[in-house]
């Protein structure tokens, strides 16, 4: 096998996250997070991965030359991986309950409350969620075509006294409601919780008594659909009305998977498979008596053992109460995510907005905060006088209707926006501040890895590069110019830019490399990114290390390699409390290394597909933080894992006598290394 799919790749990343849940060294509250992000990781991969999947199956042969690799074998091996992480999530479930006992925190289902926490639910249920609740009776529909993607079901059997027998469909509302409900007890030494599925389950007298109910069961079913949306070139509508048409078919979408509970009996099974159009291609699951453990991720905390990170450490070259325009002026600056404070690009956002020297501001706009300090200070920027134009991709996939939002708030303040550039996506991470003439100041680029989102960047680990550079200030602009000028095609020499000439320019260092192993000149290539899968440049690397060169990989997520054998690819991942993010570049360059930092991860659709920058840092300080950084992440013996082609995902296990190194924990000790005299 030359490449791994993409998709078993990623699967291989979901266990990293499961392997987090399951180890017992890690503060119990951080288990239960973990549990929830796999559950959320998953949801979505069967939104997007699997759903793309099917679609390219129906295209026969033709789908194998488009992927490389067969989508209906993929598709069962799909199946397969995840049937056997389902069993190891319920047993790490079943395990973290027995630990929550300790911490005496107990989870009750129906059967086992008294009669003081009976009372309380049902006022509860009669109160706070019985309005919510509409049943729909399955006796009655032909067709279930509307049940909401991702949303917990209960289908109720209903026997009446007349021995009928009745089924029925209950939401849970737990966007409105929360998943897990607090009840009282006299031991108040002890705290407990019911699943809201369980009060439900407790009170279907009180919804179904017309019926005059002798037994009632109930089992959750929940169904995921596909997530891509179908854009139809009409004339006659605009970007954002399609986009929106394109949301409402998603709710009726094709289903790609079917979770059930195991114990549903047989004859209900069959009649929801009948009623959900579910055919032998999709994916259906077995269960257990709940779905939906991403909820998990709002589970209370109580006092329960958990990480608690230091916070972000002021950036040495800023002083919070002076200006940062003024120190960008004179050095360029280097943020680490969450390590420095996303503040400090907030603030500069700020004092470009109030400083009358300020001409424009232009900026890419992919996933915002809500609420977002950004646009707060574009708008404010807008409010006095500047000349603001935003970028916002309203097809950044499941957050397409806040960026229509945002859009539109920007709009109605006299913000010029643009909706991305008809078949690409504008996936590039980048802000330009355009100074008067007569300031007499360099104007200043940000080129960012992750979004320009301050709730993300407290999470992911990200960098930012803000630099007066002329070389890329001249093409920082250049870069919107593109933008604004619907792909009119400009020349860059220093900006890696997709789809321009951003595969050419990987490209060319990749055999640069090459070609230096070959005349027995140092060559080596050091990446940190999210996702390896373009076979192109993976074909490029097994060449590269045929030849000699030292080929370091730190991904966290997809990757495709699949020949290791030569020992000259070492490829490792970590999965640990901050979600990885941040890709850097670095290419020995006969030991004059070239240094690069951005947005793109080495796929098809990141190369081709999108515009997406990559900047090249020329401060040999910043040069120095960068390589340190990628070593900091690379000397992880606590939280990496070693990514081979057998999806081993072993732990990285320490030297006789080396000291325990957690990278994502030591990086706070990198970055207060970089001071100005050190320059």
């Amino acid at each position: 096998m030359k490449f791994i799919p993409k998709e078993i790749s990623w699967l291989s990343f979901n266990e990293r996250v499961l392997q987090e849940a399951q180890n017992k060294e890690n503060p119990l509250y951080d288990r239960i997070r973990f549990l929830g992000i796999y559950s959320n990781n998953l949801d979505e991969f069967y939104r997007v991965r699997v759903a793309t999947l099917k679609r390219l199956s129906l295209l026969g042969t033709k789908a194998n030359d488009i992927l490389g690799y067969k989508p209906k074998a993929t598709l069962n091996k799909i199946n397969e991986i995840v049937l056997k992480q389902n069993y190891i999530f319920t047993l790490t479930y079943k395990q973290i309950l027995l630990e929550l006992k300790k911490h005496h925190i107990h989870i009750l289902n129906e059967y086992e409350i008294n009669d003081e926490q009976k009372a309380f639910i049902e006022t509860y249920f009669l109160t706070q969620v019985r309005p919510y609740l509409i049943p729909i009776m399955l006796d009655e529909v032909d067709k279930l075509t509307n049940l909401e993607d991702d949303q917990v079901y209960l289908a109720v059997l209903i026997k009446t006294q007349k021995q009928k027998v009745l089924h029925a469909l209950l939401n849970l509302p737990t966007k409105i409601i929360p998943r897990f409900i607090a009840v009282p007890d006299k031991n108040k030494s002890n705290k407990y919780l019911m699943f809201l599925d369980d009060i439900i389950r407790a009170n279907l007298m009180n919804i179904f008594y017309q019926f005059s109910p002798e037994k009632m069961e109930a089992y959750t079913i929940k169904i995921t659909r596909d997530a891509e949306l179908d854009i139809i070139d009409n004339i006659q509508e605009n970007y954002i009305d399609k986009i929106l048409k394109g949301l409402q078919l998603r709710k009726s979408a094709d289903p790609v998977r079917f979770i059930f509970d195991a114990d549903m009996p047989p004859s209900m099974l069959k009649l929801l498979i009948k009623k959900l159009n579910i055919d032998k291609e999709d994916t259906t699951i077995p269960g257990e008596r709940y779905h939906n453990f991403k909820d998990l991720l709002e589970f209370p905390k109580f006092n329960l053992p958990i990480t608690v990170p230091p916070s972000p450490i002021q950036h040495p070259l800023i002083n919070i109460k002076e200006p940062i325009i003024e120190k960008v002026q004179e050095n360029d600056i280097l943020l680490h995510f969450p390590y420095h404070s996303f503040n400090h690009f907030i603030d500069l956002l700020r004092e470009a907005s109030i400083s009358p020297l300020v001409k424009s501001i232009s900026i890419t706009l992919y996933r915002l905060a809500n609420p977002s300090s950004v646009v707060n200070a574009l708008i404010n920027a807008s409010k006095n006088g500047k000349n603001v134009t935003a970028f916002m991709e309203i097809q950044a996939r499941f957050d397409e209707k806040n960026n229509i939002n945002y859009a539109n708030k920007l709009t109605d303040e006299n913000v010029k926006v643009f909706l991305g550039v008809p078949g690409f996506k504008v996936h590039a991470k980048i802000c330009f501040i355009e100074f008067h003439k007569k300031a007499n100041l360099k104007d200043i680029v940000c080129i960012s890895s992750g979004n320009f989102n301050g709730q993300t960047a407290r999470f992911y680990t990200d960098l930012m590069l803000i630099t007066t550079n002329k070389k890329l200030i001249k093409e920082g602009k250049q870069f919107f110019e593109i933008l604004k000028n619907n792909f009119n095609r400009q020349y860059f020499l220093h900006l890696l830019v997709s789809p321009i000439n951003m595969r050419q320019k990987i490209e060319r260092l990749i055999k640069n490399e090459i070609k230096n192993a070959q005349k027995k000149k140092p060559a080596y290539i050091d990446i940190k990114l999210n996702n390896l899968t373009d076979f192109k440049i993976i074909e490029l690397l097994y060449k590269a290390a045929e030849a000699g060169v030292k080929i370091r990989i730190n991904v966290r997520a997809m990757f495709s390699i699949a020949s290791l054998k030569h020992k000259n690819i070492e490829i490792k991942a970590i999965v640990d409390y901050y979600l990885e993010h941040s890709r850097i570049f670095i290419f020995c360059n006969d030991d004059q290394p070239k240094y690069f930092i951005g947005s793109a991860d080495l796929m098809p659709r990141n190369l081709d597909k999108r515009f997406e920058v990559l900047a090249p840092i020329y401060d040999e300080h910043i040069q120095h933080q960068i390589k340190a950084i990628f070593e900091c992440s690379w000397n992880d013996n606590v939280k990496a894992r070693v990514v081979d082609y057998q999806l081993s995902n072993e732990i990285v296990h320490k030297k006789d006598n080396e000291p325990t190194f957690r990278s994502q924990f030591e990086m706070y000790n990198v970055c207060k290394s970089f001071y100005p005299q050190n320059k």
